[in-house]
């Protein structure tokens, strides 16, 4: 990096602070019989307190394994919980949209909606519901994609299942099998 500044070397410190506590830890993929792909979405509001911006997450698996996963501050001051999910949910749904047509490349094609889930309810029904409302004006035109995506039945929300906030937390707080970095690069 050319220009490091204070917020990537508290990055650094984090991810030194997760190989800390989970010695050992690698991934691990195993093969389950299937290809299915699922999402995790989340997002953490105006958890920095010196600009309120939000952290969007996501992870994803294929086969019961973990492929890929982010976590990022978003660009805008989301104003309402509902809008930092919302804007999450867009980001997973373009990772989905890639690892979709991804799998179609090495063979795989899914002819049903890929699972994707959130656990903030506001966020999910805007998503499904496909009448604009004075309350969700505020959320940009772009981030209305994740709706027509939904509609041609590309992606489903399936509230059965609500996961808890752990993809914005700290990494003392993680699960045991999640997240996992490699402590050696060979």
């Amino acid at each position: 990096m050319q220009a490091p500044r204070e917020c990537h070397l508290q990055s650094t410190l984090r991810i030194l602070e997760y190989v800390k506590v989970a010695p050992g830890k690698g991934l691990i993929f195993q093969k389950n019989g299937h290809l299915r792909v699922k999402a995790y979405s989340d997002a953490s509001y105006a958890d920095d307190k010196g600009d309120h911006k939000s952290t969007s997450s996501f992870c994803t698996f294929v086969g019961g394994n973990l492929v890929s996963w982010k976590s990022k501050k978003q660009y805008v001051v989301s104003r309402c919980s509902a809008e930092a999910e919302y804007r999450s949910m867009t980001s997973t749904t373009c990772e989905l949209k890639w690892l979709r047509a991804l799998m179609m490349d090495l063979g795989e094609v899914y002819n049903y909606p890929l699972p994707m889930f959130c656990d903030n309810k506001a966020a999910i029904y805007i998503s499904k519901n496909p009448v604009f409302h004075e309350r969700t004006k505020h959320i940009e035109v772009d981030c209305h994609f994740i709706r027509e995506e939904i509609l041609r039945n590309k992606f489903a929300l399936p509230s059965s299942l609500l996961i808890k906030s752990w993809l914005t937390s700290s990494p003392s707080q993680y699960p045991p099998c999640f997240f996992i970095f490699a402590t050696s690069w060979a």
